[in-house]
């Protein structure tokens, strides 16, 4: 059984309700019906019912009968949920008629279930601009207590089995966050630890990455990889994190022990954390072309609830993993 395959059998276990604001989105519909015909989790579509109805018989989506639809300009908790918003954003001197407005917006509609307790996660992208769907999130749900920064992190499934898990790497941040601090380099080191744990199904050995291996440069980004190490250890005492690292020494047993004898983690990393976008960004895009690698993601981590942005070029089978991801990602809070 394959990485994938086990994702799905896991989401099976946990029937996970897992919200789809893209309910009338054609490539959603037959993901949602995937999905439930699979037993992944359990869906809400938001949209107007007579239209998510027309478009699953025309697309003889037999599933579709077995989702929850929520129409986003009237069902029995709009009042409750603008009272939240209300109460959430009172601060930021949010009023009852922009409240009104925004809970109409399918995007707010399905954050604002999440964080009342209704929803588990959130699945969507494949219509709507990553900020589009992102800030919603950020207002309402927010982030995990004692995280400050969301990141992205792919999971890299090798046709080497040599490197990694059995030719599994996770990969991070490769999606969100340009240049972290040392604090922030930490905190995206233990998400992609839990993420790890959560979604991949084994244990992290994560290794903070550099150009320089335990002293052998001086320089300000080594320094702050040095640093975000020492903050990552304080805050998981429970996971294995070593740094700084470069990449080879990371993930080949013989360069790992020369450069750094006696690491438990060096030439056997299977979370390799870089320093900045940039690095993660680029070096996930060579491993995947060059090495035929197939990339899952990106999972956004570090949010109080699971919502995961899609790229609006995404396939049917792209959603239907990543409702399964997210729905991993729930059972794992």
């Amino acid at each position: 059984m394959d990485l994938l395959q086990q994702i799905r059998a896991k989401a099976k276990q946990h029937s996970m309700r897992i919200v789809l604001p893209e309910g009338t989105e054609k490539r959603t519909l037959q993901a949602a019906n995937e999905v439930l015909e699979e037993g992944l989790a359990k869906i809400i579509l938001i949209g107007n019912p007579d239209e998510i109805n027309r478009l699953a018989s025309e697309m003889e989506l037999a599933h579709i009968k077995d989702a929850k639809i929520v129409d986003p300009l009237k069902h029995e908790k709009k009042d409750a949920y603008i009272d939240l918003m209300l109460e959430i954003r009172k601060s930021k001197g949010l009023t009852k008629d922009e409240a009104s407005k925004l809970i109409e917006n399918p995007l707010y509609l399905a954050t604002l279930m999440i964080k009342n307790g209704d929803a588990d996660g959130e699945v969507a992208g494949a219509d709507n601009a990553t900020g589009d769907v992102l800030r919603p999130a950020f207002q309402y749900v927010k982030t995990a207590p004692g995280i400050s920064v969301v990141s992205g992190a792919f999971i890299m499934i090798l046709k080497d089995k040599e490197f990694g898990e059995n030719g599994v790497l996770v990969f991070a941040d490769c999606a969100v966050h340009p240049n972290p601090t040392d604090k922030e380099l930490a905190e995206i080191a233990v998400a992609t630890g839990k993420t790890t744990r959560a979604i991949a199904g084994f244990e992290p050995r994560i290794a903070m990455l550099s150009f320089s291996t335990k002293g052998s440069a001086k320089h300000e980004m080594v320094d702050k990889v040095v640093s975000a190490t020492k903050i990552a250890q304080e805050m998981a005492p429970d996971m294995q994190i070593e740094g700084e690292l470069q990449a080879d020494a990371a993930i080949i047993e013989a360069i790992g022990q020369q450069k750094a004898p006696g690491s438990k983690i060096a030439g056997r990393a299977n979370v390799l954390v870089f320093p900045t976008l940039e690095t993660g960004n680029i070096a996930y895009k060579l491993v995947q072309r060059l090495a035929h690698a197939e990339a899952v993601g990106p999972v956004l981590q570090g949010m109080a609830a699971p919502i995961n942005d899609l790229s609006r070029g995404c396939s049917v089978s792209d959603i239907t993993n990543l409702i399964a991801i997210t729905a991993n990602q729930a059972a794992g809070l």
